[in-house]
């Protein structure tokens, strides 16, 4: 039995992470989950939210914006549209963005096509200040 997993986090532009973790959780469509060495194979979308791995007394948080990851053979895979370290977050720059997004979504009415994309907007931006605020940090 395996008693570490390999987690990579891929996005269109980079490969963020490739290392061997302790145990990772993830912000999956139908919640949160947990993934530790020997995890069942297992497919989800994600949503925009907090992903964050454990090596050994270290936890490290990531932002990302949605995707998929796999569990397979104590690899698991994220592909994710953007993903992004607590550190390397502008917090200034994603409060303008949930700004505007909740402006957007006051506009428009409830059955607009484009309130869905202005309410994604709002979510990426809400798991980015939430990640890069150093109080919530665990």
């Amino acid at each position: 039995m395996a008693d570490k997993i390999q987690l990579r986090i891929v996005t269109p532009t980079r490969l963020v992470v490739d290392e061997e973790v302790d145990e990772v959780t993830a912000p999956g469509v139908l919640g949160q989950f947990g993934v530790l060495p020997n995890h069942i194979a297992f497919l989800t979308l994600l949503q925009p939210g907090e992903l964050s791995y454990k090596q050994g007394g270290r936890v490290t948080r990531l932002a990302i914006a949605g995707g998929y990851a796999e569990v397979l053979d104590n690899v698991m895979t994220v592909l994710a549209d953007a993903a992004e370290f607590a550190e390397e977050i502008d917090v200034a720059r994603a409060q303008r963005a949930k700004e505007q997004a909740e402006k957007n979504m006051a506009a428009l009415n409830i059955d607009d096509r484009e309130f869905a994309l202005c309410e994604a907007a709002l979510h990426r931006a809400t798991a980015r200040i939430e990640v890069a605020r150093p109080e919530t940090r665990r």
